[in-house]
């Protein structure tokens, strides 16, 4: 007998959207393309979206290739082909801390692909890069779906640093979160 919500069942719950996170390659820059060039997803990032593909392949060329820990997000089950980028990045005081950065194709908002991203970079990170102790993330006071993301994986929301930042020509307050190597990834 089928259930209806509203009717004292319980909706059924969504499968956990599954992602893999690989290395950037030369190749990829037209899927790239089609989420960097798009001004709602570059709307959040210090970039300007790309208007055509040699800067961005020069993007990838010079910044991802070389980049510690840069990966592409590719949905399982869908190919190879990137809808997204996690990056984390260590910072300039010290091996122990690093930044977390992600972008994610339009197409893909609300479905729990930049969650499940953000925990199979935060599970793999750990283990990969010595040393390190903190993860944190920088999110705009305006950007709720990316504070969700981040606290749905498990970081936790330190303080909200007031004029922390100009981005794109505007002073932005800022939140940021934080994982510690002693935290719990909250699945679904």
């Amino acid at each position: 007998m089928e259930q209806v919500a509203g009717q004292g069942a319980q909706p059924a719950k969504k499968p956990a959207v599954e992602v893999t996170l690989r290395r950037f390659g030369l190749d990829d820059v037209d899927a790239m393309m089609a989420w960097a060039s798009d001004p709602q997803v570059a709307a959040p990032c210090r970039w300007e979206p790309y208007e055509s593909t040699e800067p961005l392949l020069a993007f990838i060329r010079d910044v991802v290739l070389p980049h510690p820990w840069f990966r592409a997000i590719c949905l399982a089950g869908g190919g190879d082909r990137p809808v997204g980028a996690i990056s984390v990045s260590p910072t300039d005081d010290g091996a122990c801390r690093a930044e977390l950065g992600y972008v994610l194709a339009r197409a893909h908002w609300g479905k729990g692909v930049a969650t499940a991203a953000v925990r199979r970079a935060v599970a793999a990170v750990f283990g990969e890069v010595e040393g390190l102790q903190r993860v944190e993330a920088l999110v705009d006071v305006a950007n709720v779906a990316s504070q969700r993301v981040l606290e749905k994986a498990g970081f936790r929301r330190e303080a909200v640093l007031r004029r922390y930042c100009v981005l794109k020509g505007a002073v932005k307050d800022m939140i940021i979160y934080s994982f510690i190597s002693t935290d719990t990834l909250l699945l679904d």
